[in-house]
């Protein structure tokens, strides 16, 4: 059964930053390509960005390029969501997604998996 579970979410202040993470349990997860998403209250959900399999080819929507960063621990069987100079639109719910592909994972119907979110909300 696979698994993929976030933390790391919270509420935190304009400028400032945040970590998430994904474990994930029951895949090879070398063998996945991974994204996070975001979904706003009353918005579809989004890509944010999105890393291949070995870490070394990376997507990041334009609203948050420069600011996050994505990575992943093969051995750890885990992906973090670096995200710094956060602002209030960055509020949303933030879900990890997996697909078994050698390239990257950027558009929803792509997804195999997906975590159950977790909360971010930046205060102005």
């Amino acid at each position: 059964q696979v698994q993929l579970v976030e933390s790391g979410g919270g509420l935190v202040q304009a400028g400032g930053s945040l970590r998430l993470s994904c474990a994930a349990s029951g895949l090879t997860f070398s063998s996945y390509a991974m994204a996070w998403f975001r979904q706003a209250p009353g918005k579809e959900r989004e890509i944010v960005t999105a890393i291949n399999w070995s870490g070394r080819s990376t997507y990041y929507a334009g609203s948050v390029k420069g600011r996050f960063t994505i990575s992943r621990d093969n051995v750890k069987n885990t992906v973090y969501l670096q995200m710094n100079s956060l602002k209030p639109e960055d509020t949303a719910v933030y879900y990890c997604a997996a697909r078994a592909t050698t390239v990257l994972v950027t558009t929803i119907d792509d997804v195999n998996y997906w975590g159950q979110g977790t909360q971010v909300t930046v205060s102005s």
